[in-house]
């Protein structure tokens, strides 16, 4: 059974944001030392434009879960898609 779908209220904006700032703290242990917490939500975020956000379990697993191949194949494929994909992405430190 599926869940609801989230509505971001100012306390589960706030809890994600340090889910995103934990798995940013982890990207800075495996050596990404640039990446932050915004673009991990922006990452985890881009999953879901067309379907809009999932339920919390699920959009907490993909924050958690989330590996950084896949957070740099996502970072390729917004460049390759062009500026308004990035909205003020670091590429410097990237490899970029």
């Amino acid at each position: 059974m599926e869940g609801q779908p989230v509505e971001l209220t100012d306390e589960l904006l706030r809890s994600i944001e340090d889910l995103c700032a934990s798995k940013a703290e982890e990207f800075h242990l495996l050596g990404y030392d640039q990446v932050t917490r915004e673009e991990i939500w922006e990452c985890v975020q881009a999953k879901y434009a067309k379907t809009g956000l999932p339920a919390l379990h699920r959009l907490v697993n993909d924050i958690l879960s989330l590996k950084p191949t896949d957070f740099m194949n996502w970072v390729t494929m917004s460049i390759y898609r062009g500026p308004s994909d990035l909205k003020g992405l670091d590429l410097k430190g990237l490899g970029l």
